[in-house]
């Protein structure tokens, strides 16, 4: 990552990337730099609009987050028919929610004395 911040920070005060500077941002951040990595990224960088890129990057949150809430909105709808289809069988869940409420009871009633 720390590669890529370099490089971010190169674009963002207008100087060129390229090896040196690259090496030179890492260098003063005391990052341990491996040549071949500072060479694929400049590699990589070549044609990249990286302003673009950035903003590409930040938009992606605010349109997965409307399409995750989309599709939890229509989960919900599922949940619903679910539950329809198994209403037949037996509702026991009231017998062991007067169990759960007296312990929870015994509890409080410990504390408070």
């Amino acid at each position: 990552m720390e590669y890529v911040y370099a490089a971010l920070i190169l674009n963002e005060s207008g100087e060129e990337i390229n090896e040196d500077n690259l090496t030179d941002v890492l260098d003063a951040a005391g990052v341990d730099v491996e040549e071949s990595r500072v060479k694929a990224l400049v590699a990589a960088l070549e044609d990249v609009d990286i302003d673009e890129a950035v903003e590409e990057a930040a938009a992606v949150p605010a349109g997965g987050a409307a399409a995750g809430g989309a599709a939890a909105a229509e989960g919900g709808d599922d949940e619903g028919d679910d539950a329809e289809e198994t209403s037949d069988v037996p509702d026991t869940t009231d017998e062991d929610d007067d169990e759960d409420e007296e312990a929870s009871g015994e509890g409080l009633g410990e504390l408070f004395g």
